[in-house]
């Protein structure tokens, strides 16, 4: 095999991962529901989400966070997932995180409904600055190339933009601390 199929073969396996522990929270939420996944609905055919699990949107997260009844939890941001106070790790939909530019350190509210959902809401931004960047593949992980410092990138983020290996792209990190974050949020697609 050649490098870019080595690239591509990371690339799927990161996204495998990905969806593995996807899997494993909703297995686990059923478990705490008292049900398994035989239990579920069949998916819509249009691709859709049913209701009540469905990923939320940034727009309705701040309109539904504070009246849904359920267990709260606040954690921070470590550029891909909350940690919360207890060191748990709780998944951050990657389309979330890629649409609100969340950053390493930016304090998240979730709350889990009394269905299963999971809703966030970004309670303590930490200040940010921007930089210039290029858009590189490591290890089949997108990456923002800033001299020689790599700033790892969701996959949501790259196909958000429409990014491509080689785009200059604004990224935002945290301004304390920025030279040592593992992950960036890209803020705009600057061209080819």
């Amino acid at each position: 095999m050649n490098k870019k199929d080595d690239e591509k073969l990371q690339a799927l396996s990161d996204q495998m991962h990905a969806a593995q522990e996807s899997l494993q929270q909703v297995t686990e939420m059923l478990k705490q529901m008292g049900l398994n996944a035989k239990d579920l609905p069949k998916p819509h055919e249009d691709g859709t989400p049913s209701v009540g699990v469905s990923v939320p949107r940034a727009a309705d997260i701040a309109d539904t966070a504070d009246t849904v009844a359920g267990k709260v939890i606040e954690g921070h941001f470590d550029g891909q997932n909350m940690i919360g106070p207890d060191g748990k790790t709780y998944p951050v939909p990657a389309n979330y995180a890629s649409k609100s530019k969340l950053v390493e350190g930016d304090l998240l509210k979730l709350t889990i409904a009394a269905d299963g959902s999971f809703i966030y809401k970004q309670i303590g931004p930490v200040e940010r600055k921007k930089l210039i960047s290029k858009i590189g593949l490591d290890n089949g992980q997108f990456v923002a190339i800033v001299g020689d410092h790599h700033y790892r990138v969701l996959y949501a983020s790259v196909t958000y933009f429409k990014a491509q290996v080689g785009d200059e792209v604004t990224i935002v990190v945290p301004a304390t601390g920025g030279d040592e974050a593992n992950w960036a949020a890209i803020e705009a697609v600057i061209g080819s």
